[in-house]
This record gives C-alpha cells, structure tokens and sequence, in this order.
C-alpha cells in the first residue's frame, strides 16, 4: 500500500531551482531511502512533504489524500512525523519530558502518554539518559531521544533525515534493525541518511536525486549498477566488477554556487562554513654578494597573517515538530 506519494514537485527559491518535478513513493510496511551528493535537494523535498516549505507546484498525497496545502500540525495529527537534519530537540527539557511532550499532544490516540513515554525509553535504550536535559547529551543520543518523540505520536509515514549521525557503528548496526522493525509493524518509513552501507543493508527501494532531478529508482541493487547514478553520486563512470559493491560518501564535495543556494534557503540547516586552503609555502633561495658592513641593512619581510577562521553556523535551535 503507497503511503505517501509526492507528484511532480518542484521548488524554486528566486531564479534557483532546489527541486525540479520530482516524484517519489513510500510504501507502509517498507523502508524507503532518499539519496543524493550534498545540494540535491533531499532535505528541501522533505521540508515540502512535511508542510514547513510550500512547492512551487507538484502536489503531495498521504494514503491517497491531497494535504498539500494542510498546514503542519494537521500534518502531524494525519499520522506524519520527522526528525531534523540538525537536532531540533528542547534543550531545557529533560529526555524523558522530550518524548513525553509528544505523547500529550495526541492524547486521543495515546490513552496513556505516561506509560507510551517509558516503554519508548526502554525501546531506544535511553533509561541512562531519561533524566538528563537534552542539551546535555551527545549527539547520537539526541538523535535517538528525536526518534523517540517522532515515535510518540505513533505515526503512519516516519521521515528521519540522517538520523544515524553521531552514533558508533555499533549503535548504527542496532538502528538498521529499530528501522526494519518500525516498518514491519505497517509504517512507511522514508530515511535520508549518507552512510551508504547502513542504506543498502535496510532500504527496500531508494530514489536518487541530483541537483533536485530524480535519476533513479529501484532497489539497492539496482540502484548501485545504475551507471547515472555512480557517475552523478560518485564521480565513476563504470559500475564495479564487485558484484556486491557498497557505495559511500566522498570525502569532500565540491558544490557551485547555484547548488549551495539551492541546498540551505529555506531550510533548517545553516551553511557550512567555508575555509580556503592555505597556499603551498615555497622556499626561494638568491644568491647575492656580501655588502660592506657600514651600508648593510636588511630590511625584515613580514609574515603573513593567516586570515581568522570563520565563525560556526547557529548551533540548534529548541522546538522542531510540534
């Protein structure tokens, strides 16, 4: 059954195009996967599906219903929850009182928010850190307590956008099998996340975006040989002659400045700052012939000052879903 279906959507900030007609499905029951090189639009098309960025056009569907237009917190109530590329928890709040917010706010499908809270701290192995404020914790366990109070509200279509960042490749391995349970129990689980093998090890179907145009959809398998995806998410132009590749992230990605624009307006995420690479120091050495002491006099070269680090972007807001 297709839980969500987003139809030709496009967004477009000024002359910027972010998203260009892009359609893509969730089924329930299944783990579906959204990736791409930084500035494809990922985050941008979830932004759209959860009602926080208006489409230029397109129109978004939820177990066949229109709710383009409907404002986010009807979105929420209609079973549609998320967690965000940057950790939208309330810091001032302990973990246990993060979830717990969530569970009040749908009281009429949580008869007991209480009991829902503690049984969702025992499932995400957050009973170490139930009393301690958000803010205080790292950052995968802010991720997890996010997932947490994205799961209060027992929702019908989860969106998690990276949610494995910050956690060890042993908490990462116990997330890859929480996803394929929450989707075994009849939801729609749609992930943008960078750790390709964490991907390919849960994901049912996955879509490709590109400077915001859908290249490809299909399993993992699929979607691992597809030559225009190696090319655009890679860099390669040749699939591997592992028959079982595992695709991961390059270590830097260069964005012009049309996809820079395209990829943090209108977002949650700030830009990230840009440092240029200092200029390779060369040795010269002259040869000139000694002056008389009364006239010799040598003039000192200054050394140049390295231009100051720019500052970080804002660190994380309170508030997020509800």
């Amino acid at each position: 059954m297709t839980r969500l279906e987003v139809r030709d959507v496009t967004v477009r900030f000024g002359g910027v195009t972010a998203v260009n007609e892009a359609t893509i499905a969730a089924d329930a029951g299944h783990v579906t996967a959204l990736i791409g090189p930084n500035g494809a639009g990922k985050t941008t098309l979830f932004n759209v599906i959860t009602g926080l960025q208006k489409p230029t056009a397109g129109r978004v569907f939820l177990d066949g219903h229109d709710i383009t237009h409907t404002p986010t917190h009807r979105r929420a109530r209609h079973g549609i929850a998320r967690t965000f590329q940057r950790l939208e928890a309330f810091g001032s709040l302990t973990v246990e009182e993060n979830i717990r917010v969530a569970a009040d706010a749908i009281r009429s499908k949580n008869a007991k928010p209480a009991q829902v809270t503690r049984e969702l701290i025992r499932r995400i192995g957050l009973e170490r850190y139930a009393g301690v404020r958000a803010d205080a914790v790292p950052t995968g366990v802010a991720r997890l307590v996010e997932l947490a109070r994205a799961l209060a509200i027992d929702p019908a279509l989860l969106l998690l956008d990276e949610p494995s960042s910050g956690l060890s490749q042993a908490e990462t391995a116990a997330f890859g099998e929480l996803l394929r349970d929450l989707a075994a129990q009849g939801r729609a689980v749609l992930i943008v996340e960078h750790d390709m093998p964490l991907i390919m090890r849960v994901s049912d179907r996955i879509h490709v975006l590109d400077r915001g145009v859908l290249i490809a959809s299909g399993t993992p398998g699929e979607v691992q040989a597809d030559p225009a995806v190696r090319k655009a998410y890679l860099g390669e132009d040749e699939p591997p002659s592992d028959p079982n590749p595992t695709m991961a992230m390059p270590a830097v990605v260069e964005m012009d400045e049309e996809t820079f624009v395209a990829t943090y307006a209108g977002t949650h995420a700030a830009p990230p700052t840009r440092v240029a690479e200092p200029a390779a120091e060369t040795e010269t050495e002259t040869e000139s012939e000694p002056e008389p002491e009364s006239e010799a006099e040598s003039e000192a070269v200054p050394e140049s000052e390295e231009p100051p680090p720019s500052p970080d972007g804002a660190g994380p807001r309170s508030g997020g879903w509800f």
